[in-house]
């Protein structure tokens, strides 16, 4: 919305919902065009939008979705430092089940060792969520391996 509200982008396609202020109302545009070229950035952001991304919205100790929040594998209280390599998704369960405790101690196993993702990892995990969710406005816009219905 700021993007296209500055004239950064061409809108191709829109949404029926529109957003309103006192004094304008702006259809939320669902297919963008740059008009500038933004070079991606090499390096991931750490944040929690992105720890739940790479974890596909799941709990690392349980696998349960939905209810998420974070957890430092080695404990900040034992030296663990917030880092990709030592932050987690966990749903608040498992998270007060382990505590601030040893990961062995705990009994608790990882689904998968936390690492720092790539820029196009993300992006293919992003492509995934929401799941089974296309909204018909894109169909003409975006590229398939797949064969398309005739």
């Amino acid at each position: 919305m700021k993007a296209a509200f500055l004239d950064r982008v061409t809108i191709l396609s829109e949404y029926d919902e529109v957003v309103r202020s006192p004094t304008t109302e702006i259809h939320i545009p669902s297919v963008v065009v740059l008009r500038d070229y933004v070079k991606p950035q090499k390096k991931v952001a750490f944040t929690r939008f992105n720890l739940f991304l790479r974890d596909e919205f799941c709990c690392q100790y349980c696998g349960t979705r939905g209810d998420l929040t974070f957890d430092h594998v080695v404990p900040r209280a034992h030296g663990g430092i917030t880092s990709w390599e030592n932050v987690v998704a966990a749903c608040s369960k498992c998270n007060l089940r382990k505590g601030s405790q040893w990961l062995h101690k705990s009994g608790m196993s990882l689904r998968r060792p936390p690492t720092r993702p790539s820029s196009g990892q993300l992006l293919n995990m992003g492509r995934k969520f929401p799941p089974n969710h296309l909204h018909e406005s894109w169909i003409d816009f975006l590229y398939w391996d797949a064969e398309l219905e005739s």
